[in-house]
């Protein structure tokens, strides 16, 4: 292990980098052996803590494609990198680095950056292991969109490689302009522009410009309605179930009305004279994502000024990492506040309303939450219809987001001189994603075939 020397100059810094290699070579990172455990008890530990009639929908969401299933395994890979080589060079982790959690957001000066979009799973931990989920994503979605053997291994490449050169710009960077940059999009479409077919390029501009319109006016539009007088948010049960269909109606409100008090004070001042203008009007329970299915989740409606002036909020809860078990607990006992420190370590530009707090729920167990806006101009990538050479693409911009996220908390200068100039960390990185991609395949079918043998009942919604 590489001893933390934050007092240590930029040579040193980077002589012991070099010398890592000689603890760990980059070739070894290529490495993996078929892992001995059962990915579904891994997954079934989870589900204790979840809400029980939610679960089913969990796995049913896994069940639609081995990327599907990948995206909702990350404690399971998690598992795996913890019997891996690590070179001890440590960074504020993202946790579930893979394809579908980077995306489009807009910033506080409502420009669109490019960056990581989910940190429910963010710890310290060794940079290699977030490197790892993201090229093990690529060769996993390239296989699903039947791409050949060597056009995935472009899109790890370029990963890898994106992201080993960005980190080696970091270093070159005063501490204050790395903590500055970040990916903004319309740069990067004047360079996509040239490298894009037009049809490509003007398709991409609509996702974008959808994604720019994503906010609470739009949810409103098509989250909410008016019922006697009254603002309310839609009812498409299980997937959205407004507070007064719960079984638990008055408990979940009471709950809901905690968090929003109380996660207030999680604020800076300022922000919480934004947030103290708005009133509530509604709250309801929604399913999000895939890996999070069973966690409890809020959808919540505020108005300001008048009912043209309206604030979705998202109260999600926020459970232990799925690193924690592997690296050990970090130093925030709230795991919403976990979530949120990290997300403000990796993340160039944060929701102004990001937040945390702790509640106890009616059986009395303490339960976490961070708070943030539903959408501000939030968009992803659709994966399933690039073709071959955009994923290329795509996967060079998630490298270099992931290396501009990982140099803000992490030895930049000693990552940067581990990996070096050359190309063996990229091609050790393209080989474990192929191998993680059969891994993948295996726990995908042993899923298929619980479900199918009536172990694991599964909904598909």
């Amino acid at each position: 292990m590489i001893p933390a020397k934050a007092d240590l100059d930029s040579a040193q810094l980077a002589a012991d980098g070099r010398a890592a290699r000689n603890v760990v070579p980059r070739s070894r990172h290529g490495d993996w052996e078929p892992a001995a455990r059962d990915p579904l008890r891994i997954l079934a530990a989870q589900n204790a803590t979840r809400v029980p009639e939610l679960v089913p929908i969990r796995y049913g969401r896994m069940l639609a494609s081995s990327f599907a299933f990948f995206r909702g395994s990350a404690a399971v890979m998690a598992a795996d990198l913890a019997q891996t080589a690590s070179v001890g060079l440590e960074a504020q982790l993202c946790g579930d680095a893979h394809l579908s959690n980077f995306g489009v957001l807009a910033a506080p000066d409502r420009r669109l950056v490019f960056d990581c979009n989910d940190f429910d799973e963010t710890s310290r931990g060794p940079f290699e292991w977030d490197v790892k989920r993201l090229v093990a994503s690529i060769a996993v979605a390239g296989r699903e969109r039947g791409f050949a053997r060597k056009e995935r291994q472009r899109a790890t490449l370029a990963a890898a490689g994106s992201y080993r050169r960005s980190m080696r710009e970091f270093a070159a960077m005063r501490n204050i302009d790395v903590w500055y940059s970040r990916l903004d999009v319309e740069p990067a479409l004047d360079l996509l522009r040239s490298q894009l077919d037009k049809g490509r390029y003007r398709r991409l501009e609509r996702n974008l410009a959808k994604a720019a319109a994503k906010d609470s006016v739009r949810a409103l539009d098509r989250l909410s309605r008016e019922e006697d007088g009254r603002l309310r948010i839609v009812s498409e049960p299980p997937l959205i179930t407004p507070l007064d269909e719960l079984t638990d109606a008055a408990d979940a409100e009471r709950q809901l009305q905690a968090v929003l008090a109380a996660y207030r004070a999680s604020l800076t001042p300022d922000r919480q004279r934004l947030a103290a203008s708005y009133r509530y009007v509604d709250a309801a329970r929604k399913v999000v994502g895939v890996g999070s299915v069973g966690t409890r989740a809020w959808i919540v409606l505020l108005l300001g000024r008048d009912s043209g002036d309206p604030l979705f909020l998202q109260a999600k809860e926020a459970q232990a990492s799925v690193l924690e078990p592997h690296v050990g607990a970090g130093p925030y006992r709230n795991h919403g506040r976990r979530v949120v420190e990290g997300q403000r370590l990796m993340q160039a530009a944060s929701d102004v309303f990001l937040g945390w707090v702790a509640t106890k729920g009616p059986d009395e167990e303490r339960r976490c939450f961070y708070v943030r806006q539903l959408w501000d101009g939030k968009g992803s990538a659709d994966i399933e219809r690039m073709p071959p050479r955009e994923l290329t693409i795509y996967a060079s911009l998630c490298g270099e987001a992931l290396a501009r996220a990982h140099a803000r908390s992490g030895d930049r200068v000693g990552i940067a001189a581990y990996l070096g100039s050359g190309e063996a960390f990229d091609k050790a990185l393209a080989r474990f994603a192929e191998a993680y991609a059969d891994q993948n395949e295996k726990d995908f079918e042993r899923l298929v075939e619980a479900v199918a043998a009536g172990e694991i009942e599964a909904e598909r919604r």
